[in-house]
């Protein structure tokens, strides 16, 4: 079975019509409601090697806080 030559490759170009209508923000809240990103300046990224540090980091700067300082509530880490 031989396949034709132009299923094996791209297109040069596309034109717009070709990828129909386009909805602007149309998965936003959805987007929202599953995700909580945060921009962390460039000199606390290079300090952390991912995301589990960084959540590491903090929860441990909120333990240390409750038990010093009282300064944060028992609750706002969503724990009791």
């Amino acid at each position: 079975m031989k396949k034709a030559k132009d299923q094996d490759e791209m297109r040069a170009e596309y034109k717009r019509k070709d990828l129909g209508i386009g909805v602007r923000g149309k998965y936003f809240e959805v987007f929202n409601e599953g995700h909580n990103l945060v921009l962390l300046r460039p000199e606390v990224a290079k300090a952390f090697p991912s995301e589990e540090a960084v959540n590491e980091a903090l929860l441990s700067l909120i333990r240390i806080a409750q038990t010093s300082t009282g300064l944060i509530n028992k609750d706002s880490s969503g724990r009791s």
